[in-house]
């Protein structure tokens, strides 16, 4: 649990150095075993910026939401949950409002799938339309949508008029998809700019 919650610490801050968590938006979790080997899941608390997040403040759960040490989650645990419940290979989720990426999600635009992150098995990356943030009826429409893409092997979900998530076998994969997500965001919103001129 305690390397769970040090690498917690180490990418939340590296996502809000990138600039794709401002504020005290998005969040971050990873599952691990307990000691009884049961599935545990360390997440970013609640109404925490990840730029000033430390080891104490990160909550534990288990993979039905209920809270297993000091703190209040992210109103999003339950989302995290259900992912992690329709798809056992995923050890890591993160969830970032990053702005590319994000604008692309409030918009009539598809982001493009980009070479640079595993083969190209669809030409946009999935979606689902807008859920009420924190709710029940959203965390089940995300799990389902990650179990239903699987086999395109598409670890993003784009929520509309909200934000993106990515996930991973571990947290730095995770992290990384996040950013490879909000980089090609930006080079479709300049190529799409370049040409219109």
């Amino acid at each position: 649990m305690t390397d769970s919650k040090t690498l917690i610490v180490e990418y939340s801050k590296k996502l809000y150095d990138l600039g794709l968590v401002p504020g005290k938006s998005g969040n971050v979790s990873v599952k691990f075993k307990s000691d009884d080997g049961s599935d545990l899941v360390a997440i970013t608390p609640t109404l925490v910026s990840l730029g000033d997040l430390t080891e104490d403040k990160i909550v534990v759960i288990d993979l039905d939401g209920n809270i297993l040490s000091d703190g209040k989650p992210s109103s999003e645990y339950v989302m995290h949950c259900s992912i992690y419940k329709n798809r056992e290979d995923v050890s890591s989720i993160v969830h970032t409002h990053s702005p590319f990426a994000t604008g692309y999600a409030h918009s009539n635009k598809k982001l493009k799938r980009y070479e640079g992150f595993g083969p190209i098995k669809a030409p946009t990356n999935p979606e689902i339309k807008y859920y009420k943030p924190g709710t029940l009826e959203l965390a089940e429409n995300v799990g389902k949508a990650f179990k239903e893409n699987q086999d395109n092997i598409s670890d993003v979900l784009i929520l509309k008029n909200h934000g993106i998530i990515t996930v991973g076998s571990d947290i730095e994969e995770a992290s990384n998809l996040a950013e490879f997500i909000e980089l090609t965001a930006k080079t479709q919103y300049i190529s799409q700019t370049l040409n219109s001129l």
